[in-house]
C-alpha cells in the first residue's frame, strides 16, 4: 500500500492511490463518525501517552492534551523535552509515538484502499514537511516515521506536492508561455510558499518562502481574544485557553461567505463564565485577522519577485502582468491550499491584491497530502527538484575564542539532491588555530550585507571537537576555555552532506590523528 501522508499541525490527512484516483482516507473515531483526518493530539492518560484518535477521546473525557505539537519540533531540537500533561518526552519520541498509532489505526480503522491486506506487510509513503523546516525537524520527522513502520519513498516539501496537485487537476491552465505556479499553502501552524517550474515529466522548485509561525492557530487565538474582550474577562490559565482555542478552532471551520456572526461558548472558563455564548460580528473578526493575512502576501513578494516586477506589485488577466517575466514566461495560477485558507477573508483580501488568477484548491486541506499520493503511486510521477528554503552556516571561532566569525555553507535556493541521488557535499579543510572546535551550526531565512544571518534563526547546537592532545578524550569540553594554540595545528576537514529529504550530517575529521566525528544535525 503507497499512501501520501500529510502530517499537519492541527490534522494529518492521509490519501491513496485508487485506480486512477487518489481519494482521501477516512478514519473511523470511537462515536462511529468517519473523519477524512487523523487528528494531530497526544494525551496522557495515566502517565500514558496516547495518540490520535484515542487523545482525541481521552481529552474528551479530561485528559491533559496537547495539540499543535508540531510547532514545537522547530524549537525543541533533537534532545529538547516536551511536555503532554505530565509525560515528558523527546520530539523524536512524540513523532514516533504518534505515527505508530496513525499506522496502527490506518490498517485497523480506515478505509483505506488495500488496508485490510497490509496488516502483515509494509506501507510505503510519501510524506511533507513545511518549506521552511529545517534540518533537525525534518530529521525528527522522517526518524519518527522510520521507527514506526513506514518505508518511506520521498520527503516533500508541502507546497511542492500541493504544486504536483495543481497540475494533476488544472493541467489545461499550463501552457509552454505558462508553466509556473506559485503555491500559497497557509496550514494549521506554517505559511509557505513556493514558485513551482511545472514542466513533463519533472517539477522544479525556483524558490520558496514563507512564515515558519503563522497559521491556522493564530486566528484562533485571535477569535479566543475578541471573545475575551466581548466578555470582560483578561488572562486565563493557558489549559483553559487552549480549551477555548479549540473552540474556537471548530466554530471558525463553520464560517462560509454567508455567515454575518460567531457565535463562541466560553464554558471552559468555568465559574467566570458568562450567562450566554459571545456574540462576535463577522466583520470586527475579519477586519481582526487581516494583519494576519497581510503578513502572507508580504511574504509572498520575494517570490514573486522572480517572476518580474509586474506580479511582485500585484496583478491580474490583463495587462503588463499578463507578459513575459524573468522566470522564462508567466504563471499559471496563484493555487491556495491549507485549512486555514479556507476562510472566506483570507481568499478575499489574496484576490484583492492578484486578482482573477487565484485558484483555491476544492480540498485544500487535502491538497499536500494527494500531491505526495500521486508521486506515492507512480513510477513514472513527476520528479521534484527541491531546493535549499534556508541558509545554513555555522559560527566558528576566532581571536582565542573572544570572537566569532560566520562561515556559509548552503545558500538558499541551492538545489538539493533528488530521492534515489547521491548527496550533496560541501568540503573544507585548514589548519586549526585553537586547542578546541566550537562549532555552532544554524539555518536563518535571510543573510545580511555582510554574509551574516538574520531574521528568522535556527539554532541546531553546539559541537565540540578537540585539536589540542590534551583535550582528546574529556567528557565536560564545555567548561575547557578556548585559546590559541603554540604552533600549527592539525589538519582539519569539515565534509557536509545534504540528502534528498533535506537532513544535513557534518562530519569533522583531525587529518593529522585520523580521528573523527559524525554529526547529524
Amino acid at each position: 500500500m503507497r499512501l501520501g501522508i500529510d502530517l499537519g499541525t492541527t490534522r494529518t490527512v492521509v490519501a491513496a492511490h485508487d485506480r486512477g484516483n487518489y481519494p482521501v482516507v477516512g478514519f473511523t473515531s470511537d462515536d462511529g463518525d468517519l473523519l477524512l483526518h487523523y487528528p494531530t493530539v497526544s494525551a496522557d492518560v495515566g502517565g500514558r501517552l496516547v495518540h490520535g484518535l484515542e487523545a482525541e477521546a481521552a481529552e474528551r473525557r479530561g485528559a491533559p492534551a496537547l495539540r499543535s505539537w508540531k510547532r514545537l519540533l522547530a524549537a525543541a531540537g533533537q534532545r529538547g523535552r516536551i511536555r503532554v500533561g505530565s509525560v515528558e518526552v523527546t520530539p523524536v519520541e512524540l513523532c514516533t509515538g504518534f505515527l505508530t498509532a496513525l499506522r496502527r489505526d490506518l490498517l485497523t480503522a480506515s478505509n483505506a484502499p488495500g488496508a485490510k491486506g497490509t496488516r502483515d506487510g509494509t506501507i510505503e509513503a510519501v510524506v511533507s514537511v513545511p518549506a521552511n523546516a529545517h534540518s533537525t525537524q525534518r530529521f525528527v520527522t522522517l526518524e519518527g516515521f522510520r521507527r514506526a513502520g513506514f518505508q518511506v519513498r520521498a520527503v516533500v516539501n508541502e507546497p511542492s506536492a500541493a504544486g504536483i496537485e495543481y497540475a494533476h487537476r488544472h493541467e489545461r491552465t499550463l501552457s509552454a508561455r505558462r508553466e509556473h505556479v506559485v503555491v500559497y499553502d497557509l496550514g494549521g501552524g506554517t505559511f509557505d510558499v513556493a514558485l513551482v517550474h511545472v514542466a513533463p515529466g519533472h517539477h522544479d522548485v525556483v524558490t520558496t518562502g514563507g512564515v515558519g509561525r503563522l497559521g491556522g492557530d493564530d486566528f484562533d487565538d485571535v477569535l479566543v481574544e475578541l471573545a475575551l474582550a466581548e466578555a470582560g474577562i483578561g488572562a486565563v490559565e493557558p489549559d483553559t485557553r487552549a480549551l477555548l482555542c479549540r473552540e474556537a478552532q471548530l466554530v471558525k471551520e463553520s464560517i462560509n461567505p454567508n455567515s454575518r456572526r460567531i457565535v463562541l461558548d466560553l464554558a471552559a472558563l468555568g465559574p467566570r463564565a458568562p450567562g450566554k455564548p459571545v456574540v462576535i460580528p463577522i466583520a470586527r473578526y475579519f477586519e481582526a485577522v487581516r494583519p494576519l493575512v497581510e503578513q502572507t502576501l508580504a511574504a509572498l513578494d520575494p517570490v514573486l519577485g522572480v517572476l518580474g516586477s509586474a506580479w511582485a506589485r500585484g496583478g491580474d488577466d490583463e495587462g503588463e502582468a499578463d507578459g513575459e517575466t524573468a522566470a522564462g514566461g508567466d504563471i499559471a495560477g496563484i493555487y491556495m491550499v491549507g485549512g486555514a485558507s479556507g476562510l472566506p477573508v483570507v481568499p478575499r483580501v489574496v484576490r484583492e491584491r492578484f486578482g482573477r488568477r487565484v485558484h483555491r484548491s476544492p480540498h485544500p486541506s487535502a491538497a499536500t497530502a494527494i500531491g505526495c499520493a500521486i508521486v506515492a503511486a507512480e513510477e513514472a510521477a513527476p520528479t521534484l527538484a527541491e531546493r535549499f528554503t534556508r541558509h545554513f552556516g555555522v559560527f566558528r571561532e576566532a581571536e582565542a575564542g573572544h570572537e566569532v566569525t560566520f562561515d556559509g555553507i548552503f545558500r538558499k535556493d541551492t538545489p538539493m539532491p533528488r530521492p534515489g541521488e547521491a548527496p550533496l557535499v560541501a568540503t573544507r579543510s585548514y589548519r586549526a588555530a585553537h586547542n578546541l572546535g566550537h562549532y555552532r551550526f544554524v539555518e536563518s531565512g535571510l543573510l545580511d550585507d555582510a554574509g551574516a544571518p538574520t531574521g528568522d534563526i535556527t539554532p541546531h547546537g553546539d559541537v565540540l571537537f578537540p585539536f589540542a592532545p590534551e583535550l582528546v578524550g574529556r567528557d565536560e569540553l564545555a567548561a575547557e576555555p578556548v585559546s590559541r594554540l603554540g604552533g600549527p595545528g592539525p589538519r582539519v576537514e569539515e565534509r557536509y552532506e545534504v540528502d534528498a529529504s533535506g537532513v544535513i550530517a557534518v562530519t569533522i575529521t583531525d587529518l593529522d590523528r585520523g580521528r573523527r566525528a559524525r554529526f547529524v544535525l
